[in-house]
């Protein structure tokens, strides 16, 4: 179903609509789209380069030498990158940073960061445990050590990039931390401050770990954003709006990444799943994202992401802010078939010169699926495929394929019943027209394009989570107030408050914590300002 490609030119007046260009970064290729309102208007795509950067700016650079004139009418660019998580997992770029615990007594057991890895441990360059913290309640442990604050800002001033700052219990009273930043300030600190109930959930340990990483990465987003100006610059386009995909399939403002950039490390992903829904109209299925080295299956529910409901690691630490429930296996398009044995290999983006259809020495996913399934691809002679190997060893190697698209189809569903599956991505043309578990598969139009348009056609959100004490507050306020705060943060990340709208109010008890706690988050999401 084609519904969201309803060609229209013209507003009322005869005005043209603006033109918004979308770009998601894969593993393997980098896709770029311009859309004139919801007409997809042009469409490329170019190799991801290792340091993502330049294949970024070489994607941007041609789609506006494509719109030719017409560049001049693109006023946003949404942009879904893993800058921020290949940083971390490569440890290399990152900020200097100082992390203060506000805890003692009670929280001294376990040190920050005691369980990094050496590689990202190593910039985490001062670490301090001072008297605070809250109970459940939102009442006072002790007070905060604001003594121990102003000597701690005399010891760092100058010898780091960022600060993060964490309390227990901030996600029910967050006033040690912010008057933690206001001592810091007071006293000449000017690198930026992470607060951490501003970026994750209940759990200490997690919630400090996921503002240490965010603090990390802060640079690595100043430095993207002004190298796209320069670009944008150098074309003649100097008001052009950026936005960033988030984890859970909304975008942001670049002033709201450039304080948040955690919140776009599974942005990619997200966008597939949410370009799922508005390229069908679908608001409920499994999304199959085949790439050239993986495919990545979530689960659509009311038209965005399904969020984990677990902790997620990145780079091997432990986290708790908002990331897509996805289950990741090593089948793609240049995945590697030795011996009927299908991956972990993969030729990635040299799969056109690699890949034994275009006469390479490497038999792919790609290549039995074109034999088995009869796929015509430009620049391809698939009897090179059936000179070396047997029709009966290709069968034999695409059944394992479909094989291993049907477990993780079956892991990912919540009931016995067969359920619509979607298929994006470029290698989405390999899955097969039925499997097992899916009552359809569905390939809409544009299947390959389906996370830049995902970035370039969803809207703002913010997310928020927070603890409550039904016994201290009511659930009518509690829920009220934590409305106002997510239509807050989300008029920061660029939304127009008149059309923000409540997706999502999910409450959780927390049987372990006394006074009928509840954990209570609300989605919010809104048209662009």
């Amino acid at each position: 179903m084609d519904m969201m490609w309803i060609s229209y030119h013209l507003k009322k007046g005869g005005r043209r609509l603006r033109i918004r260009i979308g770009i998601d970064i894969g593993s393997t290729h980098t896709d770029a789209v311009a859309l004139e309102g919801k007409e997809l208007i042009v469409a490329d795509k170019v190799m991801t380069t290792p340091d993502l950067t330049t294949g970024l700016l070489n994607a941007i650079s041609r789609v506006m030498k494509k719109l030719g004139e017409r560049k001049n009418e693109v006023d946003t660019l949404m942009i879904g990158t893993t800058h921020g998580l290949n940083a971390l997992h490569q440890g290399k770029g990152l900020n200097r940073v100082a992390t203060i615990r506000i805890g003692l007594p009670a929280g001294e057991g376990v040190p920050p960061v005691f369980d990094w890895p050496e590689q990202l441990s190593n910039f985490v360059t001062y670490r301090y445990m001072v008297r605070g913290g809250h109970e459940y309640t939102g009442e006072e442990i002790v007070e905060l050590d604001e003594g121990k604050i102003k000597e701690i800002a005399e010891a760092i001033n100058g010898k780091v990039d960022a600060i993060a700052i964490s309390s227990i219990f901030s996600v029910v009273n967050s006033s040690h931390e912010i008057r933690a930043r206001e001592i810091l300030r007071e006293k000449g600190i000017n690198v930026p401050i992470v607060l951490s109930h501003e970026i994750g959930g209940i759990g200490l340990l997690e919630r400090e770990n996921s503002a240490i990483l965010n603090a990390l990465i802060l640079k690595i987003f100043d430095n993207l954003i002004s190298k796209i100006k320069q670009l944008l610059s150098s074309l003649g386009i100097e008001d052009v709006r950026l936005f960033f995909a988030q984890n859970d399939g909304t975008v942001a403002s670049e002033d709201f990444i450039k304080s948040y950039p955690i919140f776009t490390v599974a942005g990619p992903v997200s966008n597939s799943i949410r370009g799922a829904h508005l390229l069908t109209g679908i608001k409920d299925a499994i999304v199959m994202d085949v790439g050239g080295t993986t495919t990545n299956v979530g689960v659509l529910h009311e038209g965005y992401p399904r969020e984990s409901s677990s902790v997620v690691e990145i780079a091997k630490i432990r986290t708790n802010f908002r990331m897509p429930d996805i289950y990741t296996m090593a089948l793609g398009g240049g995945t590697i078939v030795n011996k009927e044995k299908i991956g972990p290999e993969s030729v990635g983006y040299a799969l056109i010169n690699k890949g034994i259809s275009w006469g390479g020495d490497t038999l792919t996913a790609t290549d039995v699926a074109m034999i088995v399934k009869g796929i015509t691809i430009d620049g391809t002679n698939p009897k090179l495929v059936n000179n070396k190997f047997p029709m009966e060893y290709l069968f034999s190697a695409y059944t394992k394929m479909v094989e291993m698209w049907e477990d993780a189809i079956d892991l990912m569903k919540t009931s016995k019943d067969d359920v619509t599956v979607i298929v994006v991505g470029g290698g989405s043309i390999m899955v097969p027209e039925k499997l097992k578990g899916a009552m359809e598969v569905i390939r809409p139009r544009n299947a390959q394009y389906a996370n830049a348009i995902g970035a370039t056609l969803t809207k703002v959100g913010a997310t928020i989570e927070r603890t409550f004490s039904y016994d201290q507050i009511t659930r009518e306020n509690a829920i009220k107030s934590l409305i106002n705060e997510a239509k807050s943060l989300a008029i920061r990340a660029g939304a127009l408050n008149t059309t923000i709208e409540v997706r999502e109010i999910e409450e959780i008890q927390i049987p372990y914590l006394p006074g009928n706690s509840v954990k209570v988050k609300v989605k919010v999401v809104g048209e662009f300002s």
